[in-house]
């Protein structure tokens, strides 16, 4: 759809009928078309070729049975209780050494670190609502 001046108006598709969902290019339907029913023969061939010693097709027949894992679970360490901001300090502390020391990895560290950003964020919410409450009574006895 288009404005008086010819541009495209924001937000209006010139094609609203648009490409249908699942929709597939030539190309794609032409590798389709050659694949089909080879899908058996090409796994089995592929895991011949990695039995042999093909390193390419070791990792996709591996990758096909266990998946990279992304993440793991921390095991064994134990945080420091978090009370207050001090105690966030102490925590970031201890997970940069860890960190530094190998025992967790930088996405685990950064997951940790997020949460006592969370941690902080509330204490800092508290701190200030309790400000307003006195700010507020003192405003209130005066008047």
């Amino acid at each position: 759809m288009k404005d008086d001046k010819g541009r495209f108006i924001k937000g209006h598709s010139g094609n609203p009928q648009g490409k249908p969902l699942g929709a597939r290019n030539k190309a794609t339907q032409a590798a389709l078309a050659l694949l089909d029913g080879e899908a058996g023969a090409l796994s089995r061939k592929a895991v011949e070729l990695a039995l042999e010693g093909d390193t390419a097709a070791l990792r996709l027949c591996l990758e096909r049975i266990v998946p990279p894992i992304k993440e793991h679970a921390i095991t064994g360490m134990v945080l420091p209780e978090i009370n207050g901001p001090e105690d966030i300090l102490k925590a970031v502390a201890d997970v940069a050494r860890r960190l530094a020391d190998g025992d967790i990895l930088p996405s685990q560290a950064a997951a940790l670190l997020n949460v006592f950003e969370h941690h902080r964020k509330h204490f800092e919410m508290t701190e200030l609502e309790e400000r307003i409450k006195q700010l507020e009574g003192t405003v209130n006895a005066k008047h």
